[in-house]
């Protein structure tokens, strides 16, 4: 059994849709971000990083539990472990590879930044908000582009890229983007968007999270809490 400690994020969403489509049994574990739960000792135990998603694997690859934090990691573990959604050549393997690190180190980043200049920073600052708009313009070009040559990010078959991928593009109104100017894109999107696994996966804890309103969670997500040293 795999414990999953998470919240339906983003980088949540890539691990509950991981574990729906590799049909491995699991349980979700609520990580209340609003309300500071990543800020626990426990939690902190298995991601010093105080950001979700982290899992516990009772059955490691010596057999003994394994703790694992970075969803593009824990994609990588779970993989592995399955032997499913990472290609099987090398390859294949390198070529999924260099699309996953697209998404840890620009796609996400970027359009989160996007995200919270648009529509949670207390002051509108048209500086930030014109620069990470026309990235995440950028990035969707890069992802149209591929897709114009390709099914998936990584080639003909589904991977842990269009897994990583997937969930952040599901805000792309709230990151300025025009579908219509990505269609490419927008073809893949609704292809994975249409998988039962990925549904699934995007409906994992979904029924717990709040629009952040209130002062306290916007404080704990954005304010000094974030930065207190633990």
């Amino acid at each position: 059994m795999i414990d999953a400690y998470s919240w339906p994020t983003p980088n949540g969403h890539k691990v509950h849709i991981m574990l729906e489509e590799c049909e491995l049994p699991y349980r979700a574990i609520p990580i209340n971000i609003g309300a500071g739960d990543q800020f626990t000792p426990d939690f902190l135990a298995i991601s010093p990083n105080n950001k979700i998603p982290a899992i516990v694997d009772a059955d490691g690859p010596d057999g003994k539990p394994i703790s694992l934090f970075e969803s593009g990691a824990i994609l990588v573990y779970l993989a592995g472990k399955t032997g499913k959604f990472l290609g099987k050549t090398d390859r294949e393997k390198f070529n999924a590879l260099q699309w996953l690190m697209f998404q840890m180190g620009g796609l996400g980043p970027m359009l989160g930044q996007a995200h919270h200049f648009r529509i949670y920073a207390p002051k509108k600052i048209d500086y930030a908000v014109d620069r990470y708009t026309n990235e995440s313009k950028r990035l969707y070009g890069v992802l149209d582009k591929q897709l114009s040559k390709t099914e998936y990010l990584a080639g003909d078959e589904y991977t842990i890229a269009d897994i990583a991928a997937f969930p952040w593009t599901r805000s792309a109104a709230n990151q300025g983007i025009d579908w219509n100017e990505f269609p490419n894109a927008k073809r893949w999107f609704d292809a994975i968007d249409a998988r039962p696994a990925v549904q699934r996966g995007v409906a994992v804890l979904a029924d717990l999270r709040k629009p952040i309103q209130d002062e306290k969670a916007k404080e704990i997500l954005f304010g000094s809490t974030q930065y207190q040293k633990r």
